[in-house]
């Protein structure tokens, strides 16, 4: 067992170039760790860990059709996940390692262990930046300092790969088959079935998406009601597929895209930019991992600290119906529309003036797409405490916001039954017409008035 590839979050066979690298060293043998404590630590999503290990399931029998076989090891957390690693390696005679990079604080310090530990053991490790098209540190200013705003650092990615065509690598030959051990550390709970982990259906999804939706995604991405969006977000934060994948397959169909960032077609890839331009920041302030502000000078607001209102927002009971939807969705599904996650972070941190960290944690303690730098990067920027973040004088209106993006109360409904018979027109802060036919309490009241709460916030972040 002279090479092996460590399985992390790039759960992937396809376009995995750091596989396919150890592949043609001669790699038979793949590990993943399953490492419960650290997931707790983490507050991963349930769900999530149920996606994972139903991706791992079908990976490894994927692997065993060429002849690579995968061993689940289960780690208490990522200090015994190392140890577990080197007695694994030091067993079994390893001396190459391949891998793809994680960026997060707990994971980098994981990897400067085991880089030592291997080092010890007279281990190669080769380390791939399999997540990102462009490395973090890769994309910065003049005097080599990481952006601290979208657009320009989105410039300089362009910049930098405007006229690169993305391309497949083929799977090298591999070998025989063998058994794949389908062991009791993959059972799951079945909460994420409605999201296939199969290559085909999942080839099918992207296909669709590009083929049908992406040239009117810049016009309905933002309607909770239609499905516009790509749904891909859980498979990305997974890394079943990956950013340079999704460019490829694009520039199939639409070879210049990246050159014409203005376009609607760019709009979609824009997204893509936006996930990459968060994974930097946190390598680059490490104190994102820490749930620090980026922002310190928002360090004196002063948060308050209603439990009751902060559980009627996570239980979708705040009288605001887009609000109350969004959570119900994200509590029902593990998943919410990206629309909709501006606004409700909006609300607890502008409307209950709530600590976004409190509603950063929740999200990821029920999302399927959990993923700390795009979390952290989309609450900061909602909150007006981070990097390129929404202006804390812009506040959104939830019935406003409503109105304009579910304009027949489609998506409420959906979500809150109870206002089924409610007319589009009062569907989206119903009170009034609830009391004017004697059934107010069908509905919630709205736990603070709109005006009020936002004069609050104004005073509260002019500190």
């Amino acid at each position: 067992m002279d090479t092996i590839f460590w399985f992390r979050r790039d759960l992937r066979l396809f376009n995995n170039f750091a596989l396919y690298d150890a592949i043609e060293a001669g790699c038979k043998n793949a590990l993943f760790f399953v490492t419960p404590g650290q997931w707790q630590q983490h507050e991963v999503a349930p769900i999530q860990i149920d996606l994972l290990k139903r991706r791992i399931k079908f990976l490894g029998k994927l692997l065993s059709e060429h002849g690579i076989a995968l061993h689940v090891i289960e780690s208490t957390n990522y200090t015994t996940c190392t140890k577990d690693l080197s007695d694994f390696l030091s067993s079994n005679n390893v001396k190459h390692v391949y891998a793809n990079a994680e960026y997060e604080i707990n994971e980098q310090n994981r990897d400067t262990q085991f880089l030592s530990e291997a080092d010890k053991l007279n281990v190669s490790v080769h380390m791939y930046d399999g997540d990102l098209i462009a490395p973090p540190g890769s994309v910065t200013t003049k005097n080599g300092e990481m952006y601290k705003v979208f657009t320009p650092f989105k410039n300089e990615w362009l910049k930098q790969h405007h006229d690169t065509h993305f391309y497949f690598r083929e799977l090298p030959n591999t070998f025989s088959e063998v058994q794949f051990q389908d062991d009791l550390l993959l059972k799951g709970d079945g909460s994420s079935d409605k999201w296939p982990v199969e290559d085909e259906t999942l080839s099918q999804v992207i296909h669709r998406f590009i083929d049908e939706k992406l040239t009117d995604y810049k016009e309905s991405r933002d309607f909770p009601a239609i499905k516009g969006t790509s749904g891909l977000s859980p498979y990305l934060a997974l890394g079943i597929v990956s950013t340079h994948q999704l460019i490829a397959l694009v520039q199939q169909r639409h070879v210049d895209v990246l050159s014409s960032a203005k376009s609607n077609l760019f709009t979609w890839v824009n997204e893509l930019v936006w996930r990459e331009f968060y994974r930097h920041l946190l390598v680059a302030f490490p104190l994102l991992n820490k749930y620090k502000n980026f922002n310190e000078k928002y360090d004196a607001v002063k948060w308050r600290k209603s439990e009751a209102e902060f559980q009627s927002w996570c239980e979708g009971k705040t009288g605001y119906p887009l609000v109350d939807a969004a959570m119900r969705q994200l509590n029902e599904t593990g998943w919410m529309h990206n629309r909709l996650r501006m606004v409700v972070a909006s609300f607890l941190t502008k409307h209950l003036l709530i600590d976004w960290r409190k509603g950063e944690r929740y999200f990821m303690q029920h999302l399927i797409d959990g993923d700390l730098a795009s979390n952290n990067g989309g609450w900061q920027w909602a909150a007006s405490t981070g990097c390129d973040a929404q202006p804390y004088f812009r506040i959104f209106n939830p019935i406003t916001q409503s109105e304009r993006f579910d304009p027949k109360g489609e998506f409420i409904r959906k979500y809150i039954p109870e206002l089924k018979n409610v007319p589009d027109k009062q569907v989206h802060f119903p009170h009034k017409y609830l009391a004017s036919i004697g059934r107010e309490a069908d509905y919630w009241p709205a736990i603070v008035d709109h005006k009020a709460a936002r004069e609050r916030a104004l005073a509260a972040f002019k500190v």
